[in-house]
């Protein structure tokens, strides 16, 4: 399950609306959002999540949470080292082949350092 899936099935599971409801009140099929929910797609257009977020009233910091999450949220992802230092192509083929077998605390814990370094990037990206 991606990001985007887990908040998606939150805010339709609240709302009460099964899969198949959702999908015809948007437009796409019960397949197309289950996979989207199960991070078997890739992440959602822009168009899609705006009609999401109005089909679900979903309103200012958790729509634009939702928008966030949905950029965040594609389930295969590609690293490009090229130009950088050996370690960050070190780091990125050990992270793709391990990362299944970090317990959630550990995926906390990274998500906290990549953030921390985000935010004091060159230019905070």
């Amino acid at each position: 399950m991606t990001p985007f899936g887990e908040k998606l099935r939150a805010h339709r599971e609240r709302k009460g609306l099964s899969q198949a409801e959702l999908a015809k009140a948007v437009g796409v099929s019960a397949a197309y959002l289950s996979a989207l929910e199960h991070g078997y797609r890739g992440r959602p257009g822009f168009d899609l999540v705006q009609r999401i977020i109005g089909t679900l009233g979903i309103i200012w910091d958790e729509a634009e949470e939702l928008v966030a999450l949905a950029r965040l949220s594609h389930p295969k992802v590609t690293i490009d080292t090229a130009g950088l230092h050996p370690k960050a192509t070190e780091a990125a083929n050990l992270l793709a082949k391990e990362i299944r077998f970090l317990p959630e605390k550990d995926l906390d814990a990274l998500l906290r350092l990549l953030e921390k370094a985000r935010k004091s990037g060159p230019d905070s990206r």
